[in-house]
């Protein structure tokens, strides 16, 4: 039986790439002695066909064969859009 791929859920930070997001995805976890609960983030890049996200985009991402030397993921669907940013010229 084939193995099942792995699904994440993140934040795109980054769309500056051609094809290409910068996806941060946020997790929590225990501090193995203390015991304190800790945010840990992770950045993955992932390939964007169509190049449809935004920064600040909420996306589905999932793990696909080598396309490049560091994206190793798929943007499969786009779960909520991120706040328009305008930028004032001060």
């Amino acid at each position: 039986m084939r193995e099942r791929r792995k699904v994440l859920i993140g934040e795109v930070v980054s769309d500056k790439m051609q094809k290409t997001v910068v996806v941060r995805v946020d997790r929590v976890k225990r501090h193995p002695l203390y015991g304190k609960v800790i945010k840990v983030s992770k950045r993955f890049k992932a390939h964007d066909e169509e190049n449809r996200c935004r920064v600040g985009d909420i996306v589905r991402i999932v793990e696909s064969r080598p396309l490049s030397r560091e994206k190793r993921w798929v943007v499969t669907e786009i779960l909520s859009r991120g706040e328009e940013v305008i930028e004032a010229n001060v």
